[in-house]
Parts: C-alpha cells; sequence; structure tokens
C-alpha cells in the first residue's frame, strides 16, 4: 500500500482521529517528544507527526500537558480565518497516549522563511497577522515550509493563545505597515466566528480556557483597530533562539 501524502481535509482528518498507528521512531531536534507516524486503515495510508502530551517538557507559562490542546486550535483558528495552511491536526490517542497527530507534509530541504521571504511576502504577511492573533510565541524560521506540493506550509504550533502578551517570531518585516485590505476582511469575519454560541468558539473552548479565548478576541479586535501589524514587544524577546 502506497502512503497518500494529500486527501480531502474531512478525509485526512477521519484518518489521522480513527486509523491504526504505527510509530516510525523519534524526531531527534524537537525540544518535546515527537514522533514519526504512519497511520492506516484498510485501504489508505499516510504519514504523521505525533506529539504525546506525556512528552511535553514543562514550561513555566504554560499548563502542563497543554501543547496538544493548542496545535488542534491553531489548526481550527487557521481554517476559519482562511489562512496560514497547517496541517489537518487532530487530538487523539496514540501509542504513549493523547496527544496532538497532524499530517505530514513533504517539503523541499533547505526551504524555510528566510530563504522564502522575498519570494513569498504576501504569505508571509499573512502568517504575521495568525501569529499576532494567536499570540505565538515560537515563530521560528524553520516553522515555515515549503512543500513538495508549492505552498507553503506553517507547523509547530504548541505554544500559542496565551492570555498575556507573548508574541515571538522572526517575522517582523512588516512592523507598522498597513494590514492588507483582504487580511483584515478575514479577521472581521473570524471576530464573528469567535462569538460565544458559535461553533468556531464552542470548538475552541474544548481546548482553551475562557481567558485564553477572550484574549484572542481582544488581539483581533486591537489588530483591527490598529489597522497595521505590531511592533516588537520592548518587555518580552522579540526572536526566538534559535532562530532557524
Amino acid at each position: 500500500m502506497s502512503k497518500l501524502n494529500f486527501l480531502p481535509d474531512d478525509a485526512t482528518r477521519d484518518l489521522l482521529a480513527t486509523g491504526k498507528m504505527e510509530l516510525d521512531g523519534l524526531v531527534p531536534w524537537g525540544s518535546n517528544y515527537t514522533f514519526l507516524a504512519t497511520i492506516r486503515d484498510r485501504d489508505r495510508e499516510i504519514s504523521a507527526v505525533y506529539k504525546p502530551c506525556k512528552g511535553e517538557r514543562p514550561l513555566w507559562d504554560f499548563p502542563t500537558g497543554s501543547l496538544a490542546n493548542r496545535e488542534v486550535a491553531a489548526y481550527r483558528a487557521s481554517v476559519a480565518l482562511g489562512f496560514p495552511n497547517i496541517p489537518p491536526t487532530v487530538l487523539r490517542d496514540g501509542p504513549h497516549g493523547s496527544g496532538s497527530t497532524q499530517l505530514f507534509i513533504p517539503f523541499v530541504d533547505g526551504q524555510h522563511f528566510f530563504t522564502l521571504r522575498n519570494s513569498h511576502r504576501d504569505e508571509m504577511k499573512r502568517i504575521a497577522a495568525f501569529d499576532a492573533v494567536i499570540n505565538n510565541t515560537d515563530r521560528k524560521g524553520g516553522h515555515v515550509l515549503l512543500g513538495e506540493d508549492g505552498k507553503i506550509w506553517c507547523i509547530d504550533h504548541g505554544v500559542t493563545f496565551h492570555e498575556y502578551p507573548k508574541l515571538r517570531t522572526v517575522i517582523w518585516d512588516y512592523t507598522e505597515t498597513p494590514v492588507p485590505p483582504d487580511v483584515l476582511d478575514a479577521l472581521r469575519d473570524l471576530q464573528t466566528q469567535l462569538a460565544r454560541g458559535n461553533p468556531l468558539a464552542d470548538s475552541l473552548s474544548e481546548l482553551l480556557s475562557m481567558r485564553e479565548i477572550k484574549a484572542m478576541r481582544k488581539r483581533i479586535a486591537d489588530l483591527l483597530d490598529a489597522g497595521i501589524f505590531p511592533r516588537p514587544p520592548e518587555d518580552w524577546p522579540a526572536v526566538p533562539w534559535p532562530p532557524v
């Protein structure tokens, strides 16, 4: 059986959530336990990245065991917003317990934000706006990939959605420049979807605290009011290390 790199999103999420998982190996460079896995059913097979909650390194500012939820929340928010491209991601049980499970995207080795920033400026602006919305604390250059399908993909969203400002990213290229009109329109739509009682708000409430969702609503409102990309914080390290 050959592995399928891409399926329609609904089919991919279903297979990620319900297929039989077999671990292929441990990713050696992750700060948390991260496994490459094969997930299959009777006639389909895909590669995935499995991050068990039990393998999360304790952090002083994020609740232990919550990073997997944040990976899934980032994916759901990206779908609602319409950008950026985040591989389908679900929360499920695996060989090491509950964790996030994400479709593995074949990518072009050696390509990352710093090599792609000039040729994909529109996409990088969308990523910068998304990171401001989800309060991304760790947007390294290597978390922006060029897929073999030619698309720009974003991965690693475990340290996101904190209720306090913690934006830390390598994408400060657009500081205090106007947010594109189409991005502002998408943010307004996301704002509506996050109103209490709407399906997206209910979906995220399964993964995040009410205070974290309230803080996200405020970040969106502030971004819409300003109409410009934020500038680096003065009381928080603005760039993650290492930057790639």
